[in-house]
């Protein structure tokens, strides 16, 4: 079982890299297709590219977890886990929750790409804290540092897609 668990948590490292970048070609992209003011074919049939990036980490990821978690459920309940490992969990389910509402276009794009971004990178540093066993944070600790770097990606994305429409309209210059 130690060789599956392994295994499970490699290529759970691997798809959350590929995630986190795939999340910072997204944001970029979407940056450069709004500059303008719309989005033409050619660049939403690149971002559709790099949302089936997106997706695949996502899956992975989940099957991952599922493998890596389950057991430890079984045994010992959710009271087990380490805030470290509970605010990767948040992290992943604000990931599906967030795309399922921006796919179903319920989430508005002020909140939406920047929440997605957010996450990933959250997801990203976790488990870089995680392979350096630092984990001396309890949940409240981590679900504050979270909302406010929510708050912080949320500010980004909005003050660029500010800057941008200024520039188009002639308020600022290029």
């Amino acid at each position: 079982m130690s060789t599956i668990l392994v295994v499970a948590e490699l290529i759970q490292n691997y798809s959350i890299s590929l995630g986190v970048g795939a999340s910072t070609l997204a944001i970029i992209n979407f940056f450069a297709a709004i500059a303008d003011g719309t989005i033409d074919v050619t660049e939403r049939r690149m971002m559709g590219l790099v949302y089936i990036v997106l997706r695949i980490a996502m899956a992975l990821i989940l099957l991952t977890t599922l493998i890596i978690v389950i057991p430890q459920f079984i045994v010992s309940g959710f009271h087990s886990f380490s805030a470290l490992a509970l605010g990767q969990l948040l992290a992943l389910c604000m990931l599906f929750l967030n795309a399922i509402l921006m796919t179903m276009k319920i989430m508005p794009s002020t909140f939406g790409p920047a929440i997605q971004a957010g996450s990933w990178y959250a997801l990203g540093v976790l488990t870089t804290l995680s392979v350096h066993g630092i984990d001396g944070f309890n949940f409240s600790q981590f679900i504050l540092a979270y909302v406010t770097w929510i708050i912080f990606a949320v500010s980004f994305v909005n003050g660029m897609m500010a800057i941008m429409k200024a520039q188009r309209h002639g308020f600022l210059t290029k």
